[in-house]
């Protein structure tokens, strides 16, 4: 399909026609024409600031912003349907999970383009028309297995979209033949059928940006939107984000953040799994930056509590809201003390959140939806705690890279190991969110995992065993955890020997991947041409 510069490679069924209608593609062709460049020079920015990090430099506070942190101005206050965020639910964008989010009793829905989804061609145009009916009003859905039916209610969630981080491409949508960002596409086209809709129905556009990592790349978003704005004549300040500060780099940057996209933003969100990826990744090289077993670092270690505090302090200064991290568990059924203790851990993980000061939080599954509203009514009688400015918080750059003490174990290498692979087979068979060992993972799981991996295999880290962690070790641990899963049962295709192949290339490749989804992407493409054939 080819319309004015826009070459549409993949099928376009009969469902899909409206939805990438000429003027809509049109729409987002002249967002991808007016900031693509941007976009890509600002991701050739972030592999050189790579390279200087490798040299042994460190992120700081910009002195070049230093006016900026130091004035006081604010960002446009919340609209009416985002002043009260205490609970919001996360997922990907089928239809099933669309309507039960929305129906789960949670305050928002963020609807999921980026780490829940798996960007096939079906995931991603799929999920612009399951949202364009859950807009409508018209969403429904008829299980093909039992023929139970799925509905919207009339009070629901208020809907916000994640769409793909600015690193990722739409292979399948080439304007003027480069293929089109991502993001660009996922945001251009909600907007472009949504909009209107939404504002009818007293709400608006609202979306949570993904995996930013300097203020140059919230200005880029800043004018994209205004520009979209201006397009289809909405007036400024329509839409609305929210911004993951989910890297390290973006820590040390959030009142730029803010200030960039002051007009538009409404809060930031403690990415906090993520977080943990970008700290390992963009210290990887640094033998001084070698992190423990993954399951030690936890939100109770310092370098993240103070990002978390610095979140809160930052953001109600500036009159934005402050939101707490996903608690990933998921009850468990059938094991009444395992249940118990994970709901303890969630607890706390909320208690701690609402008492620094947090406006709301994130959970994986409706049934911790109660669990984190009862913890933030008792601890935030209001709305949100915005004027809760915390003051007492002083942090400092050495806080944000004070290093996490533990150890690293055998249990840990084979836990990497093991969720890596169970996620990536899911993930190249179309499923993004995936419950693995009773916790709700996306993408960052994996990331964490291989980066971790690769930290230690280069760097020649030791168990607690005093055994050092090479090539041949996590060899045969990988092939022991192959084997253990060959007996597990996948939904969909097998597509774990795929998911070995490139998960070990990741692990033992001289050079680090930025991001793990990009050749899996690669993967995915080939098996759609392969079912095309």
């Amino acid at each position: 399909m080819q319309h004015a510069g826009v070459t549409v490679t993949a099928n376009v069924s009969p469902d899909m026609a409206d939805i990438l209608g000429p003027d809509a593609l049109g729409f987002v062709a002249e967002v991808e024409r007016k900031f693509g460049a941007r976009r890509r020079d600002l991701m050739a920015a972030r592999a050189a600031y790579q390279k200087r990090l490798d040299g042994g430099e460190l992120p700081l506070f910009l002195p070049e912003t230093a006016d900026i942190r130091n004035r006081d101005w604010t960002v446009r206050p919340a609209p009416s349907p985002l002043l009260k965020r205490a609970v919001e639910i996360t997922g990907p964008v089928d239809r099933k999970m669309v309507i039960n989010a929305l129906n789960s009793g949670a305050d928002c829905f963020m609807a999921d383009f980026e780490d829940s989804s798996t960007p096939t061609w079906d995931n991603m145009v799929g999920g612009q028309i399951n949202l364009r009916d859950a807009v409508a009003g018209t969403i429904s859905f008829t299980n093909p297995a039992n023929g139970k039916q799925y509905a919207l209610n009339d009070d629901h969630a208020v809907l916000l979209v994640r769409p793909r981080g600015l690193h990722m491409e739409e292979k399948h949508v080439l304007v003027d033949g480069k293929p089109v960002s991502a993001g660009f596409f996922d945001f251009a086209l909600f907007l472009w059928h949504n909009a209107k809709t939404q504002l009818a129905n007293g709400v608006g556009p609202y979306f949570y940006l993904p995996k930013m990592e300097h203020h140059l790349e919230a200005r880029l978003w800043e004018e994209v939107i205004a520009f979209a704005e201006d397009e289809l004549d909405l007036e400024r300040g329509t839409v609305r984000v929210t911004v993951l500060i989910e890297t390290i780099t973006a820590a040390f940057q959030m009142d730029e953040i803010l200030y960039e996209l002051r007009d538009h933003i409404v809060g930031l969100n403690c990415g906090r799994w993520d977080y943990i990826f970008n700290f390992i990744k963009r210290f990887a090289r640094r033998a001084d930056f070698v992190l423990p077993d993954r399951a030690q670092v936890g939100m109770d270690q310092h370098f993240l509590t103070s990002y978390s505090q610095l979140l809160v302090q930052t953001c109600h200064k500036r009159g934005a809201h402050a939101m707490g991290g996903m608690a990933a568990q998921i009850p468990i059924k059938n094991d009444e003390a395992a249940n118990a203790a994970a709901v303890a851990k969630v607890r706390a993980d909320k208690e701690r959140e609402a008492k620094n000061g947090h406006d709301g939080t994130w959970v994986a599954h409706p049934g911790l939806i109660p669990v984190a509203r009862e913890i933030f009514d008792a601890h935030m009688p209001g709305q949100n705690q915005l004027d809760t400015l915390r003051k007492d918080v002083q942090v400092t750059a050495e806080d944000l890279l004070k290093l996490p003490k533990g150890t690293i174990t055998e249990a840990g290498v084979r836990g990497n190991i093991n969720v890596g692979l169970m996620y990536l087979a899911a993930w190249l068979d179309g499923m993004g969110c995936v419950p693995i060992h009773n916790l709700m993972e996306d993408a960052a799981t994996a990331e964490i995992s291989r980066t971790q991996l690769w930290q230690w295999r280069t760097h020649g880290a030791a168990l607690d065993d005093g055994r050092i962690i090479n090539e041949a070790l996590i060899d045969a641990f990988m092939g022991e955890e192959v084997a253990a899963l060959k007996d597990v049962a996948f939904t969909g295709r097998n597509r774990l020997e795929d998911a070995a192949a490139l998960f070990r290339c990741m692990v033992m490749d001289d050079e680090l991947e930025e991001f793990l989804t990009r050749p899996a992407y690669e993967l995915v493409l080939d098996y759609e041409l392969a079912d095309a054939a």
